[in-house]
């Protein structure tokens, strides 16, 4: 690097900078608000755990965060290209892998820079730490102190001790060599390997590579001295003596000749084009150096197109990415509590690792590559490390090696629970919305999409088949949905799913004619109907719902949401009893599922229609299995104050009391009120409405859509919905800033909407 800091520079020194300094922070758990949680938290409440675990070590999983802690731990004499900067400034560093941790797999990582260059006393250091951690993930120490350390801290410790540097890039190489071969029809036990390097991370490779089926015979390894051979005394050291091979070759350029895969762990420009022309038919070139791989990829593509390369750079295709790996391999042992990480375990992820990429690819993968959707071949051999299937691959698969392997403390008895656990971390909608999505699996329930050109309704209907959600209907130029179907790398759509091409649709003029009659006599004309009916798709889509030809729809991801409601009105019209539509919200955060009342629809509501959405939002409740505990909010608390908004809600508890006496609702009330019962009671000892409530009905539009915006933006919380209530058919409205994801939610909502309006009738 040099000494004058670049605007790259710059940007990465104002991130760390910005209030509070660093990328970490320590927050507690439970409450520590009054002086009861205190006591519990510590003198005196804390002897009770203590004991326990006292009596019963293991109990130290159940009463601690010991479970879900992993240390980062360096001494600095190796970080990242950066040479031996010292334990100080390898600080951010450490903190950076502390929080993918966090990221990527919800584990606590804490970073641990030691000030010892001894390996002996180094791994006293660690060793004395055991009690503290799960586990512990050793980074960038040099070689060869670094297999010294990690052998011994193996020995010496009962949890899991990792070296990433080494193993992570060996778990990910043996993944892409092992789809690597199977696109070029090799097998890993005939293959020729040469390596150029010899460090930490090239060995660990090796060792795995023949734990998988490479056989020692056909490696040669390379270093700074050439080849690797039998009789060596230059630069050599017990783990490079293991790959010491009887021959006669010395230099890189000579054992390329005829071999299958390049492994590169060593410096820029190593493999010369004169070499990669000798390598045999479909090789493998992994060029792993940083910043500047041993050749660049372009060359390789030049000089040998039949090649297949990875690199460490995340500007060309295949990155071996240890953030693929590291999080979810010690998501996985700290979850069965295992003593160690051992060879079956790491077998388990690659082998995982290798089959994630051979599936379809998601949403998150496309927006991972700006948008250029990737599917496995040759420039697809590695998942994408913001591929959010990975934990829910990997931490399986190393749990149940571990138990296998007799290394799991605390085995997992119901693997499906565990991957369902899993899944909710990774999508915040899966708890909550598990039953919806049991409910809809299998239906033959239609869905209409309006923007069937969208890529995010068409990943969203390629789910939707895969996982038996209804039958998904597409509006959109047949054209264009079958080139964004195929750009986004889809099996199924558009072939399995019926397409309504506005351009060419036998039944256009029946639509026009329903339209018309519908609408003629609200200042729509013939012509003006035919206009419509060519170019809007929510009336299309609304109008096949109307005629039978689809049981819900969907539309809302390509413009605003009160053009759509229109749309929904004129040709799907309102329930029987109901005065006006409203949407609900779902905000799901780390804390609590909060549904907010009306998000989109409604102005400025009278009690009675506040009365009356409430009933119909209580009734989407229950499709979630949730009791509905209903706040009634205002700037007024209990007849503090008689501003307009606090005199409605008034009135509107009193309906609701009237209509639904048995409704676990109260107001009018303030948001603390309605989220802190302590709060609340204080001011109303009487209120019906216990603990937090989980509906939050609003004044008015620009009350309920500002503080819904605002609580997203700032917690982070995942949005669902917004669900459109009192609707004479199924029929909901998304909003553009819907991800694939949401999309798909929005079908399971309307598939089990669906299936509730005909158990309703048929009751």
């Amino acid at each position: 690097m040099t000494d004058e800091p670049t605007s790259a520079d710059e940007s990465a020194l104002a991130y760390h900078r910005l209030d509070p300094p660093g990328k970490l922070e320590i927050r507690a758990t439970k409450p520590l608000s009054t002086q009861r949680d205190l006591s519990l938290a510590y003198s005196p409440g804390v002897a009770a755990p203590s004991l326990a675990i006292a009596k019963d070590p293991l109990a130290a999983l159940d009463y601690t965060a010991r479970g879900n802690v992993v240390a980062v731990v360096t001494n600095g004499t190796a970080v990242l290209g950066l040479g031996a900067i010292g334990p100080l400034a390898s600080k951010p560093v450490m903190e950076g892998k502390a929080v993918l941790f966090k990221k990527f797999a919800n584990i606590d990582g804490i970073d641990i820079e030691v000030d010892e260059l001894d390996p002996d006393k180094f791994v006293d250091i660690v060793a004395a730490l055991e009690p503290s951690f799960g586990g512990i993930n050793l980074e960038d120490i040099r070689a060869p102190e670094c297999f010294l350390v990690e052998e011994a801290l193996k020995a010496r410790m009962g949890i899991p001790v990792f070296h990433d540097d080494q193993h992570g890039t060996a778990i990910i190489v043996s993944a892409a060599v092992k789809n690597g071969l199977m696109i070029s029809d090799k097998s890993l036990a005939d293959v020729r390997i040469v390596t150029a390097g010899a460090g930490a991370a090239a060995l660990s490779c090796l060792n795995l590579l023949v734990t998988m089926g490479a056989r020692p015979e056909n490696i040669i390894v390379t270093d700074l001295e050439g080849v690797v051979y039998e009789g060596r005394e230059a630069l050599m050291d017990p783990w490079k003596a293991k790959f010491a091979r009887k021959t006669e070759l010395r230099t890189l350029a000579e054992a390329i000749d005829g071999a299958d895969i390049f492994l590169g762990l060593s410096a820029a420009g190593v493999l010369k084009p004169e070499m990669l022309k000798k390598m045999a038919q479909n090789p493998m070139v992994l060029a792993l150096a940083n910043p500047n791989p041993e050749i660049m990829p372009e060359v390789v593509a030049e000089v040998r197109p039949d090649a297949l390369v990875c690199t460490g750079r995340s500007d060309y295709p295949n990155q071996v990415n240890n953030v693929i790996c590291f999080p979810y391999l010690f998501r996985g042992a700290l979850d069965v509590g295992a003593t160690e990480i051992n060879e079956t375990m790491k077998v388990a992820t690659a082998e995982a690792i290798a089959a994630l990429a051979r599936e379809r690819p998601t949403e998150e993968v496309a927006k991972a590559y700006g948008g250029a959707v990737k599917t496995f071949g040759p420039e697809y051999l590695i998942p994408a490390p913001f591929d959010p299937r990975l934990i829910l691959r990997i931490a399986p698969a190393v749990a149940k090696a571990a138990q296998e392997t007799g290394v799991a403390q605390r085995p997992i008895t119901d693997m499906a629970a565990y991957r369902d656990r899993l899944n909710r971390f990774v999508f915040r909608s899966g708890s909550i919305m598990k039953p919806v999505f049991e409910k809809a699996s299998q239906s033959t329930a239609r869905v209409v999409y309006a923007e069937g050109e969208d890529e995010r309704v068409l990943r969203a209907a390629e789910i939707a088949i895969e996982e038996g959600i209804g039958v998904p209907i597409l509006i959109g130029r047949r054209r264009v949905v079958e080139a964004r179907a195929r750009r986004a790398g889809l099996k199924r759509v558009p072939f399995q799913v019926e397409i309504i091409d506005p351009e060419d649709d036998p039944r256009y003029r029946d639509y026009v004619e329903d339209y018309f009659a519908l609408v003629g006599r609200r200042g729509i004309t013939p012509e003006a109907a035919r206009t419509v009916v060519r170019t809007n798709t929510t009336v299309i889509a609304a109008l096949a719902v109307k005629r039978g030809e689809a049981d819900a729809m969907l539309c809302g991801v390509e413009s605003p949401f009160n053009q759509h409601v229109k749309a929904v009105r004129d040709v799907i019209g309102l329930a029987d009893g109901v005065t006006e539509l409203a949407a609900l919200s779902l905000l799901l955060s780390d804390r609590r599922a909060t549904f907010l009342l009306d998000t989109q629809v409604c102005d400025t509501p009278t009690a009675s229609q506040i009365a009356e959405m409430t009933l119909l939002a209580c009734d989407q409740l229950a499709a979630f299995g949730i009791s509905p505990r209903v706040a009634l909010l205002s700037a007024s608390r209990f007849g503090s104050r008689d501003i307009p908004s606090a005199v409605t809600m008034r009135e509107a508890l009193a309906r609701l009391n009237a209509l639904a006496p048995n409704l676990e609702v109260d107001g009018e009330m303030n948001g603390e009120d309605a989220l802190n019962e302590a709060v609340r009671l204080r001011a109303m000892p009487d209120s019906p409405l216990k603990g937090e409530a989980n509906l939050l009905v609003f004044p008015t539009i620009d009350a309920s859509h500002i503080a819904m915006t605002l609580l997203k933006e700032i917690t982070g919380a995942l949005h669902v919905g917004p669900i459109l209530l009192g609707t004479r058919l199924p029929a909901h409205i998304v909003t553009q800033s819907s991800t694939a994801r949401g999309v798909l939610n929005m079908t399971a909502l309307a598939v089990v909407d669906v299936a509730n309006r005909v158990t309703k009738a048929a009751g």
